[in-house]
């Protein structure tokens, strides 16, 4: 059984940090290229940050540059998510992304359930 569970979520005061673990289960992961993505309320979701499957050159999307840092682990199948200077407008629940890429084309995909981050004084 697939699975990608989220862990890290909480309540961190404006200028904290998290740290955003998943763990993934029932595939081989390190073949995967994976992501966070965020949905706040009222908004769609959106790609934070991404990692090909041999752990590359990560992209971030421009709101989070310079503050949070994807990284994998392979052998114990987990991506992470390090998340620093936290902003209230990082208030989301963020999920964890699993993509299967062969000659550029997305084969499957796989999706957490989602940790909830709120950032409030």
């Amino acid at each position: 059984q697939v699975q990608l569970v989220e862990s890290g979520g909480g309540l961190v005061q404006p200028g904290g940090s998290l740290r955003l673990s998943c763990e993934a289960s029932g595939f081989t992961f390190s073949w995967y290229a994976v992501s966070w993505y965020r949905q706040a309320p009222g908004h769609e979701r959106e790609s934070v940050a991404s990692i090909n499957s041999t752990g590359g050159v990560p992209d971030y999307a421009d709101s989070v540059k310079g503050r949070f840092t994807i990284s994998r682990d392979n052998v114990k199948n987990t991506l992470f998510l390090q998340m620093n200077s936290l902003k209230p407008e990082d208030t989301a629940v963020y999920y964890c992304n699993a993509k299967l890429i062969n000659w550029g084309i997305k084969v499957m995909e796989y999706w957490g359930k989602g940790t909830l981050v709120t950032v409030s004084s």
